[in-house]
């Protein structure tokens, strides 16, 4: 007689054991035919209906939400279960639920009895109560995979390429209902219904909220965006709930490509726009916007006066040209490349003149975007004399990660550096689409010369990039698509950078446009502006498409992009909302006010009041001290700081994410304007007032030129007389009076504001 082996005779014994039950008599053995229990059936069905994790399990975790931040996903998981964050590694996240702890979450034998189905049905208590009751999709799919022996993945498998919504927007009334479809694409060509085993979610439930089966139900008039994902991958759905009107939307007409995309998205939603603005108004906000100062007094005659057609446009060429504008801009830059001698990016002070005078030189000759972009990726030299080079400078750690994370901050407006650690959030990118774009960055290398603090960064052809986890060298691959061919002694900064810039390319032209944009409006189209995934779409596609591609049919010229902007009917639109658009967000309908940025309003009080600000810094050294005449805007380090500067929002420079600038209001602010000593000072010893006083100007004359120098308009008649009362009751000291009236103008929200 042939032996069997020990576990095949332990696996017949067991079988035999739970089929004769409790009443067998001792000391027999009874032979009885298989019933057909909760075990049995889900063996049958695994066989009929292959399950394995990353297919099938995988999905229905996420939807559970049990890789979540507050549930097993938490960086030292809960009772000892930890999965990857997110479900990033559904291999790892296999091994934890089938394997790790000694196997005792599953009970292979008896299915039904696994520790894991036990909590998720709610037989056991589960922090997480009750996910998967008896009976359940859920439940059946996981003792189906339980059943067949819980298997990682399905070789025989194809992979999973795509996930598509069966719409890619759905314009809904009030109460009204849908459901999605979910598809998902595979290897093969083959496509799936994953419907039931996608998760759901909704930007703005109040709008159009979903339910964890896919139903849509339309709510307040808005747009919400739907996101259905299935193994990390998603589909994108806009729900548009139209406002309704008592009148006919207004007939508009447009010849900017700004205006036809706006004005399309207006009728569609329901939000008849605001009318244009006053010239005053317009003069103010542009240039503020354009080049961080006001309009001088003769300025804001002069346009009020003019009645040429055109001189809108006309003013829009001129402060194009100015040296103020290049100026304001080189300040935008220098906080996303992180222009700061001190720490943490240490690029030091002969550097940081270097790098701000290049940035500055490139906008004064108007450099094509792409070239900016390729110069500053494929930089190599010493960092006190060659400007880019401080690119690779000017970052916390000087690795291959921190390069590319960067760089796909800038030029791409994606976040990839939370993958460094684990999983996307919102997207399927991983540790492994991380590696893969540092090895881009793996050969840039950094020496130090005789020269105090001066670095040299150059290219070591020899040197790999290891992944952080598998320490094997990863090749060089495109954030979500292809790994190039890279010939030897070619550098991989230009493979890259190539790429980047290629016309038609998802992410460069989008992302600059979107944040010339957000510059320009105070919002970007994709908000925030650096978050351009596709779970985040534009609140106007058609917008951000029309932008792209004027700038690079004319060879990426931001100015152009800056002069369509801003000729636009949407750009120059009142910043006071109608009854019917006050409840705009984000879709432009009136122009957005918003506070002044700290430089531009420090430099505001000092025209105004004709005073300076005090720029020096004694870290690092050399010290450095500033002319007294410069400006806010044009101060180039980072390191150098002021009080009013830092309580208004201007941004460390430690990151590149523009929302380190902070232009939220604070009481803080509200009550340094209105009590510091730093104002009044300005106030009580503006040579201004005190020129304008001894000059024997009238009172209405002077009243006019603080009224243009602050607001760019002429006082209307009930503020002139209010401002006249209170000279009067002060009779006996005018200068006070006037003093009065100065504090009071620059404390008014239309003087902090730009509108």
């Amino acid at each position: 007689m042939r032996r069997l082996p020990a576990a095949t005779c332990v696996l017949l014994w067991a079988t035999l054991v739970v089929a004769q039950g409790a009443n067998t008599p001792r000391g027999k053995t009874v032979l009885v035919p298989e019933l057909p229990t909760e075990t049995t059936l889900a063996r049958r069905n695994a066989r009929a209906q292959v399950t394995d994790y990353e297919n099938d399990i995988a999905p229905l975790v996420g939807r559970l939400g049990c890789a979540n931040l507050d549930c097993h996903g938490a960086p030292v998981g809960r009772g000892g279960l930890k999965l990857s964050m997110f479900g990033a590694d559904p291999s790892a996240d296999c091994d934890a639920l089938s394997r790790a702890g000694g196997g005792r979450r599953v009970n292979r034998m008896t299915p039904e009895r696994s520790l894991l189905l036990l909590k998720l049905s709610g037989d056991l208590t589960h922090g997480g109560g009750t996910l998967a009751p008896k009976g359940s999709e859920a439940y059946q799919a996981l003792l189906n995979w339980i059943a067949r022996g819980t298997e990682d993945r399905d070789p025989a498998k194809p992979l999973l390429r795509s996930v598509d919504t069966n719409l890619p927007n759905k314009v809904l009334a009030a109460g009204e209902s849908f459901d999605l479809k979910v598809t998902a694409k595979f290897s093969d060509g083959t496509t799936r219904d994953v419907t039931a085993m996608a998760s759901f979610r909704s930007s703005l439930p109040g709008v159009a909220k979903v339910t964890p089966t896919g139903t849509v139900t339309a709510g307040q008039p808005g747009q919400s965006v739907l996101v259905a994902t299935f193994r990390r991958l998603s589909g994108v759905t806009l729900a548009i709930v139209p406002q309704t009107l008592a009148e006919p939307f207004p007939e508009l007409t447009a010849d900017n490509p700004v205006d036809k995309a706006v004005n399309a998205k207006l009728k569609l939603l329901g939000l008849p726009p605001s009318p244009r603005c006053g010239d005053a108004d317009f003069q103010r906000r542009v240039y503020l916007d354009v080049i961080g100062l006001l309009p001088t007094p003769d300025e804001a005659r002069a346009f009020a006066a003019d009645t040429a057609p055109d001189k809108r446009a006309k003013l829009i060429d001129r402060l194009l040209a100015r040296d103020e504008f290049a100026d304001f801009w080189a300040l935008k830059w220098g906080d996303l490349l992180r222009i700061k001698s001190e720490y943490p990016v240490k690029i030091w002070p002969k550097g940081v003149q270097t790098y701000y005078r290049w940035v500055r030189d490139s906008l004064v000759a108007n450099m094509p975007y792409d070239q900016f972009a390729r110069e500053l990726l494929v930089s190599s030299g010493s960092s006190f004399r060659s400007g880019p080079a401080n690119f690779y400078r000017g970052v916390n750690s000087k690795d291959p990660l921190s390069h590319a994370e960067i760089a796909a901050l800038l030029f791409m407006g994606a976040r990839v550096s939370c993958a460094r650690c684990h999983g996307d959030p919102y997207e399927p990118w991983t540790v492994d689409d991380d590696a893969k774009l540092a090895a881009f960055f793996a050969q840039v290398r950094f020496k130090s010369t005789g020269e105090w603090k001066e670095e040299v960064v150059y290219l070591d052809p020899d040197a790999t990039f290891r992944h952080p986890i598998t320490k094997q060298v990863v090749a060089p691959a495109f954030l979500g698509g292809e790994a190039p061919t890279i010939e030897p002694g070619a550098d991989p900064r230009q493979v890259f950078a190539t790429w980047l810039t290629a016309p038609g390319n998802r992410w460069f032209a989008p992302n600059i446009a979107n944040r010339v944009w957000f510059w320009l409006l105070g919002r970007g189209i994709v908000e925030e502006p650096d978050d351009m995934r596709p779970t985040n779409p534009p609140s106007n596609a058609a917008l951000l498409d029309a932008l792209s591609a004027e700038l690079t049919s004319h060879g990426y010229d931001l100015r152009h992009l800056f002069r369509v902007i801003l000729n636009s009917q949407t750009y120059q639109r009142s910043s006071t909302p109608t009854p019917q658009n006050k409840g705009d967000q984000g879709f432009f309908a009136h122009y957005p006010a918003r506070r002044m940025g700290a430089e531009q309003l420090i430099d505001a009080i000092c025209q105004i009041t004709e005073t300076n600000e005090t720029f020096s810094s004694v870290i690092p050294e050399p010290y450095t001290y500033l002319p007294s005449t410069t400006r806010a805007a044009q101060v180039a380090d980072g390191s150098i700081i002021t009080p009013f500067l830092e309580l208004f929002g201007r941004p460390p420079r430690d990151t590149p994410y523009e929302s380190d600038r902070c232009s939220r209001t604070s009481m803080r602010q509200v009550t340094h304007l209105l009590n510091s000593t730093s104002v009044d000072n300005r106030v009580l010893n503006s040579p201004r007032l005190k020129r304008l006083l001894a000059s024997g100007k009238s009172d209405d004359m002077i009243i006019d030129e603080y009224y243009l120098s602050a607001l760019s308009r002429l006082p209307s008649d009930s503020e002139r007389q209010a401002v006249k009362a209170h000279l009067a009751s002060h009779a006996g000291d005018r200068a006070a009076a006037f003093q009065d009236f100065l504090w009071a103008l620059l404390n008014t929200k239309e003087f902090v504001l730009i509108h």
